[in-house]
């Protein structure tokens, strides 16, 4: 099939989210109120929600861990999807900006998620954050993680991806990381843009790590010419 079909990538994702992906009360208001409060448009789209979810659900996960709630729709989605494989998982959600988080609560509330029972959003640096649910583990006091959703700055990724390994259950946890075929064109990694001054390869140093097993997966619909990358851990 010829690359030029792409063109019809917006089309195809119309049919196939009417179909397959139908807009919720719960999803539409999130979307609609974290636009409402000035949060860009960042999130995941309908159909990439919907892929989350099932991976969740099909790699049997309790315990999620997401860096980067923004406005909380891809939140939704994880806590939706823990209360469609039993209800007695938890999703763990962290963000930087207070405003957001103000916002992303009252979005998972509005959708009939339980907060913090079923879901929790802490605030502050993802890098100040993981340290401290490392020693609650510790203590006993919290679980490890079955899924890890990494979608922050790209400058920490290589960090987050190291504290998602650290924080899991182990053999057979998933790590994904959003917006990775993005940063490779754009820091010049790959592709006609000069490389940026220090820019980090995160797919060569996951290539490197033997502790996972990893793919990069390039997509194509309403967020343009991207990717992911996934990872399980061994």
């Amino acid at each position: 099939m010829s690359v030029s079909n792409v063109q019809h990538a917006s089309a195809v994702e119309t049919h196939t989210e009417t179909h397959l992906v139908p807009p919720t009360a719960a999803l539409t208001h999130a979307y609609d109120n974290s636009t409402a409060h000035g949060i860009p448009m960042i999130a995941v789209s309908p159909s990439q929600g919907k892929f989350l979810s099932l991976l969740t659900r099909m790699s049997g996960a309790r315990n999620v861990l997401e860096l980067g709630t923004l406005g909380g729709y891809s939140s939704i989605w994880f806590a939706q999807a823990l209360k469609a494989t039993g209800g007695s998982g938890k999703l763990t959600s962290i963000e930087i900006d207070p405003a957001r988080r103000d916002v992303a609560i009252a979005n998972l509330q509005h959708a009939g998620v339980q907060v913090p029972q079923e879901a929790e959003v802490l605030l502050g640096a993802g890098l100040d954050v993981l340290p401290r649910l490392e020693a609650e583990m510790a203590a006993g006091q919290r679980e490890p993680f079955d899924f890890v959703f990494v979608d922050a700055d790209w400058e920490n990724q290589w960090g987050y991806f190291e504290w998602g390994v650290k924080l899991c259950r182990g053999r057979g946890s998933v790590i994904y990381v959003d917006n990775v075929v993005r940063q490779l064109l754009e820091s010049g990694v790959v592709g006609p843009e000069k490389r940026e001054e220090g820019a980090e390869d995160l797919v060569e140093r996951v290539g490197r790590d033997e502790r996972v097993d990893a793919v990069v997966m390039q997509t194509v619909g309403a967020k343009d010419y991207d990717g992911f990358l996934m990872a399980i851990v061994k």
